[in-house]
């Protein structure tokens, strides 16, 4: 009975299944935003929103039966017996902040489509190189901010006149953001400006943040590397008969080539 439910809820139509539920009530929970619409059809709304709970809720007691103890060893079923364990807090009174929290549950999109569960876990692969990465950035921000508010403090006070004020400027420039408008503020009074900006733009846009890029392509790609590496579709058991299997047959190939050189195997001599 077990692998039967594990067989139903492991299956491809169920996972298709559960993905449209998701975009259902992602979109229900979009539409109930309007006030138009959630005044004339905020009851069929609600239904739609309650229903998809329930099938959430059946599907992780499905998992539970069929996976036991294995289904607190993945990560992801962890993520979402979470997102689902929001939903079911009761919203009301002090708690009312909670009914915002349930388009978490579009979320669960990232733990059901593979292609996004492979791109999360490239991501959470990158994150120990990605923080050596964050650690330049801020030096550079900081070492950039202390500069510009020494050297344009009082020419544009509003954006240089402290230091949490320059770093904030910055940052705004490093984004790409009114970049230009910023340095022509200062450049009214020092013409030389330009020479500051374009240098910090080069370095913590074009050099730090491509640093990122490429960490998560080499994570991304360490991530696919590994995948090709397992069998394709397969779970731990599947993947310890298939290797029984193939020692087995191993074996057999031996002990025929053993036959064969003891001549066991052999057809009658022709005369």
């Amino acid at each position: 009975m077990r692998e039967r439910v594990h067989a139903v809820v492991t299956s491809r139509r169920f996972q298709q299944l559960i993905v449209v539920v998701i975009l259902v009530n992602a979109a229900a929970l979009g539409l109930e935003t309007v006030p138009t619409v959630a005044a004339r059809h905020g009851a069929t709304l609600k239904a739609i929103d309650h229903a998809a709970l329930y099938v959430f809720v059946a599907e992780l007691l499905a998992k539970v039966y069929a996976e036991r103890a294995r289904f607190l060893r993945d990560p992801w079923n962890i993520f979402d017996a979470l997102i689902v364990a929001v939903a079911l807090i009761p919203s009301s009174g002090g708690l009312s902040v909670l009914r915002s929290l349930r388009i978490l549950r579009a979320l669960r999109l990232v733990s059901v489509v593979p292609s996004l569960r492979r791109v999360v876990s490239a991501l959470l692969r990158a994150m120990p190189g990605m923080s050596s990465i964050v650690v330049l950035l801020a030096l550079v921000l900081y070492v950039a901010g202390v500069m510009a508010t020494k050297l344009y403090g009082g020419a544009a006070p509003e954006r240089f006149g402290s230091l949490p004020t320059s770093l904030f400027t910055l940052f705004q420039t490093m984004t790409g953001d009114d970049w230009g408008n910023i340095a022509r503020d200062v450049m009214t009074l020092h013409p030389s400006a330009w020479i500051f900006f374009t240098a910090f733009i080069l370095v913590s846009t074009f050099i730090v943040l491509n640093l990122f890029m490429a960490v998560v392509v080499s994570a991304m790609d360490d991530e696919a590397a590994s995948e090709r590496a397992e069998p394709r579709g397969l779970g731990d058991d599947s993947a310890a008969s298939t290797r029984a299997i193939l020692d087995e047959l191993a074996a057999l190939r031996r002990e025929v080539a053993a036959l064969r050189r003891d001549g066991v195997l052999d057809g009658p001599r022709q005369g």
